[in-house]
């Protein structure tokens, strides 16, 4: 049988069996994980708070927060952002999660998602050097869709310089955070191997998004840690009709093959709970999947890693890691929808899928 046969008979028949399956009284999966940007310097006393009387309690023991700039970086102080978290700030976080036993992992923003709407990202505005379309003006006013097909900037993957800056973020940030793991992103990169770059054109961006998780999966793996990154490139989004937001329109997907099997997939599907876990998985690659700001979705999400986690050999069943929620909003947000502080608080569908999740562990 060919490859992309078997794999579809995977997909389908995760796709029939999971409504069938019911989650309650099954045994959860290992990874309980929450996604959220870092807190303000000055609310990281409520978000110290947050956890010990409201995450810990409810089961989450893995936790990623979205740093980006805002730390006080020394080993790069030209890229420190706007109200950055202090190094003591960090300890606090730390402390806290380490006493409930909750894995504390970083992530930085690496290859794409390098600008947002007019104006670039940090690393960017310090390094215009590392623009992978240094010919694609910032619009006055942002439209998507755009003739540029501008969403997000890229850094050039092949620039001679780039790495030694962008890891002496991730080593500095990993170091703070006292983590063994750390996310790097590389969702909904757009721009990879464009024809105005003098040193991406012609490359195949399947294997250059590949040697750029290779690259950041070997430096962190020679220190111990582990690489999270999103999924969304690395699966076809015409061939499955996914789309070209949860999966890829520009031959990124074929990096599946190409990656250290060593990184662990957050599988972020938002609409519907596609079975793309059984993708990653028969891969050889560890998946959680993540839901955000649909209750059924994040449900039918659970039920879909409990079934599969039942139903395959030990080895395929230590692939299926667990589940992240997703809240892509700030903490301070995060935090006055935990405590319900509005009738708006209290309706935010995205509080209300973390809800549902909680149930289910």
């Amino acid at each position: 049988m060919k490859k992309s046969v078997f794999l579809g008979a995977l997909l389908l028949m995760a796709t029939l069996v999971i409504p069938a399956v019911e989650a309650a009284g099954q045994e959860f999966v290992p990874v309980r994980g929450l996604c959220v940007a870092a807190p303000a310097h000055d609310d990281v006393g409520e978000f110290v708070a947050l956890i010990d009387k409201e995450l810990a309690p409810a089961g989450v023991n893995t936790l990623i927060l979205r740093v980006d700039f805002g730390y006080r970086f020394t080993s790069r102080p030209e890229l420190v952002g706007e109200n950055p978290l202090e190094k003591q700030d960090v300890k606090s976080i730390v402390h806290a999660c380490r006493k409930h036993g909750i894995r504390l992992i970083p992530q930085i923003n690496l290859l794409g998602h390098q600008s947002w709407s007019t104006k670039p990202g940090k690393l960017l505005e310090v390094y215009p050097q590392f623009d992978e379309t240094p010919k694609v003006a910032f619009p006055e006013e942002y439209k998507w869709p755009n003739p540029d097909g501008l969403y997000c900037k890229s850094y050039c993957p092949l620039h001679p310089e780039v790495h030694a800056v962008v890891f002496d973020l991730v080593d500095e940030i990993t170091e703070v955070f006292e983590a063994d793991a750390f996310h790097a992103g590389m969702d909904e990169v757009f721009y990879i191997a464009h024809p105005d770059c003098p040193r991406c054109q012609g490359h195949d961006p399947a294997v250059l998004f590949a040697g750029e998780v290779t690259k950041i999966q070997n430096h962190l793996g020679a220190s111990g840690k582990e690489l999270w990154i999103w999924g969304d490139r690395l699966i076809d989004g015409k061939t499955t009709g996914i789309g070209l937001w949860e999966g890829s329109y520009n031959h990124t997907h074929r990096a599946i093959d190409l990656i250290p099997k060593e990184v662990m997939i957050c599988d972020w599907h938002y609409e519907q709970a596609h079975p793309t876990p059984v993708l990653f998985a028969s891969k050889g690659l560890r998946v959680v999947a993540c839901p955000w700001n649909k209750p059924e979705v994040g449900v039918a999400q659970v039920k879909m890693m409990n079934l599969l986690r039942e139903n395959s050999s030990r080895v395929m069943k230590e692939k299926f890691a667990g589940m992240v929620h997703t809240y892509w909003s700030s903490a301070r947000n995060f935090m006055d929808a935990m405590a319900g502080k509005t009738e708006k608080a209290r309706q935010d569908p995205s509080m209300l899928t973390f809800r549902e999740l909680i149930k289910s562990w």
